[in-house]
């Protein structure tokens, strides 16, 4: 975004698109009434939306156009890349949007460890979120199945982490490529090496199950709660190249929220910080997560956030 001007904020719901700039929240039209699933920014004016979990809308110059529709299992996270964008589902499949339909990715298919992926509840793994790195790097987050990398613009895929680390969300730092981010419910996971090996920190959370991550300027900011349903959440910030321990993120900010701030509901660039919740709040931070403000409520249930 422009640095002189504040950047757009978008906000999916399980009611629609809403587009947020300073205290306003305004509907886009085109979407009212659907579930935006996930969203990803690709450059300064252009977006993708999932909608309904089975319909990739574009967004550019604020106008939204439907471009190819999923058949089969329900998209779940979506990401811009240099070859366009990259759609993860259920049961763990990826999919390119190729010429106006999607296609596959058949070495996905072929990850080693593939066979191990699992659910505690019994069903197949998700694909949960998505990262691109600044050198073009591809990190996948399966749950349960940890996090897959791809050097080659998704020819091949290797295993990074232990899956029962239980990741949330993979990050990359979005300008340096060899630093890689994990929400997971073992703690917050940081490799310096692209994956090659993790060290976790969990010093000064209250506890340590995370869903989300977010990179601001220096700092590292997540979500934390006490477990799966999401009791005593909150967030917490620390420079991401100094010492392991936590601070608690508190100015502004309800002492508790009542369910988990989810994976893809938190979302940072430069110092501007922003989260969505399940009761349809938005808050903002302008200063890395130190100081915080309500900037709206009232909306449908929150699934998403990007900014734009």
């Amino acid at each position: 975004y422009h640095p002189s001007m504040e950047p757009n904020i978008l906000v999916g719901t399980s009611g629609g698109l809403w587009h947020l700039a300073g205290e306003r929240a305004t509907p886009v039209e085109a979407l009212a009434g659907h579930t935006v699933t996930a969203l990803a920014t690709d450059g300064p004016r252009a977006a993708w939306a999932v909608v309904d979990g089975a319909t990739l809308w574009e967004g550019r110059d604020g106008a939204w156009t439907s471009r190819a529709s999923l058949e089969g299992a329900p998209a779940t996270c979506v990401a811009a890349t240099s070859a366009g964008p990259l759609l993860g589902t259920e049961q763990a499949h990826l999919f390119r949007l190729v010429g106006g339909r999607f296609t596959g990715v058949e070495s996905f298919e072929r990850v080693e460890g593939r066979a191990a992926w699992y659910t505690p509840w019994g069903d197949p793994a998700d694909v949960r979120s998505i990262a691109v790195g600044p050198d073009g790097a591809l990190y996948v987050n399966v749950h349960v199945g940890g996090v897959a990398r791809s050097r080659d613009g998704g020819a091949s895929w290797t295993p990074t982490i232990d899956i029962e680390t239980d990741v949330h969300q993979v990050l990359a730092h979005p300008s340096r490529p060899e630093i890689v981010l994990v929400a997971s419910a073992e703690g917050f996971g940081v490799s310096r090496d692209g994956g090659d090996t993790w060290q976790f920190a969990t010093a000064g959370l209250h506890a340590h199950y995370l869903r989300a991550v977010a990179v601001a300027g220096e700092h590292v900011v997540i979500s934390a709660s006490a477990g799966f349903h999401g009791r005593r959440s909150g967030l917490y910030r620390k420079h991401l190249d100094e010492g392991p321990r936590f601070e608690r993120c508190a100015a502004g900010l309800p002492r508790w929220f009542d369910d988990n701030i989810d994976t893809a509901c938190l979302v940072a660039a430069g110092s501007l910080v922003v989260f969505g919740t399940g009761d349809g709040r938005v808050f903002r931070s302008l200063d890395t997560g130190t100081h915080w403000d309500l900037a709206v409520k009232g909306l449908p249930p929150i699934g998403c956030v990007a900014l734009a």
